[in-house]
């Protein structure tokens, strides 16, 4: 049987765009279809760019699935770009016609996209690594994620996620790289080559996040998470102010020193009347390589005793979601860009950690922090 339009333009709309997650036949990159009497077929691509990342990706994925047509006999791609009103025409279909001010979609009162901002007293507690891996657990499950790299001087996601793929940019929107699933930005993929430091005061650091949450094209997310950078800083206040309804996580270790750092950073919920959904002990214990005793490296106690303080600072209860012992495959994990949650499911920190991000991933029935877009009346 010769192949069809119908056949072809079907087996299209199976193949879907890797940045924006959505079929090319949605989004109007289907430039042509010609079918030769012998089932050679001929499809013309339209690229949002020239020199898109993704090319060679959108080439395969295309042959591959008008390849399984019955009848098809060859597959030949033409790629070609869209032009400035077209790529105008797909923001509209991603974005809307929302007006010269960009808004921040998880502000909007029919946003489903719960927000965690992971922050910590001080450097050096495992901030990076608990988000990239609770991240890769709640992606595994079936979750869309989304992480901004928030730490602007000391940015580290995209290299513990393996994210090597530059954004691109559809006019004044951004595609974020995707790796394990995981849509991430952060200003490393910015900078030009070269480990250059970002030298930014507080407004430009203002103006970065706000960018990365409103002209970045994150699409319908159920999970949107934040490595803020330590302390209680420039950043944490853009938070507070961007993204009201953002939940904290505060990572700490079990050492006391820690602790007390860890407390005064979730102490800012009080001030900015946000939400701290729980604290996680990071480090809480090394297994004994030769018997079955925990080795307490940093000490015991910390992430409970930072849970009990916010508990009594913020008057409603705080709870210490969980315990992640010390792992060098956890280290090791983000140093290649493989999260221990993938490489290693069942270890005792990745499954630790699963654990956590299937808490947090269970919405509550609660209407606590959520904004129901309601107004007094007078």
């Amino acid at each position: 049987m010769a192949p069809t339009q119908e056949l072809v333009t079907a087996a299209l709309s199976t193949v879907i765009d890797p940045e924006i997650r959505r079929p090319i036949t949605d989004l109007g990159m289907v430039k042509s279809i010609d079918i030769a009497p012998g089932g050679a077929v001929r499809v013309g691509v339209y690229l949002t760019v020239a020199g898109c990342p993704m090319r060679d990706t959108i080439t395969r994925d295309v042959t591959t699935a008008v390849s399984k047509v019955e009848g098809v006999t060859g597959v030949q791609i033409e790629l070609d770009v869209m032009s400035a009103e077209q790529r105008k025409e797909l923001q509209t279909k991603l974005r809307g016609n929302r007006g010269p001010e960009k808004e921040i979609p998880f502000n909007q009162p029919g946003s489903l996209t719960r927000v965690f901002a992971v922050a910590s007293g001080k450097g050096g507690v495992g901030k990076s690594s608990v988000t990239v891996n609770l991240a890769a657990a709640m992606a595994a499950s079936g979750l869309k994620v989304g992480i901004v790299d928030a730490d602007i001087y000391g940015h580290s996601i995209p290299r513990m996620l393996g994210a090597a793929e530059k954004p691109t940019k559809v006019e004044d929107m951004i595609m974020p790289p995707v790796a394990h699933d995981i849509k991430v930005i952060s200003v490393g993929m910015f900078k030009p080559e070269g480990n250059t430091p970002v030298v930014w005061r507080g407004p430009m650091l203002d103006r970065a996040l706000h960018q990365f949450l409103a002209d970045v094209y994150w699409g319908d997310l159920d999970v949107l998470l934040l490595d803020l950078p330590p302390g209680t800083g420039d950043i944490a206040i853009s938070v507070a102010q961007r993204l009201p309804g953002a939940e904290i996580l505060v990572v700490t270790t079990p050492q006391m020193a820690a602790a007390e750092v860890a407390e005064r950073a979730g102490s800012i919920a009080a001030q900015t009347h946000q939400q701290i959904a729980g604290v996680i002990e990071n480090m809480s214990w090394l297994p004994c390589p030769h018997c079955d005793e925990r080795i307490s490296v940093f000490g015991e106690g910390g992430g409970q005793t930072v849970a009990d303080a916010l508990t009594r600072i913020l008057g409603a209860r705080v709870p210490l979601l969980g315990q992640v012992p010390i792992d060098m495959r956890l280290r090791e994990g983000g140093d290649e860009g493989k999260p221990l949650v993938i490489t290693d499911p069942d270890s005792p920190a990745a499954a630790e950690l699963r654990s956590i991000a299937g808490a947090l991933s269970k919405r509550s029935s609660s209407l606590k922090g959520l904004q129901l877009g309601l107004a007094p009346r007078r």
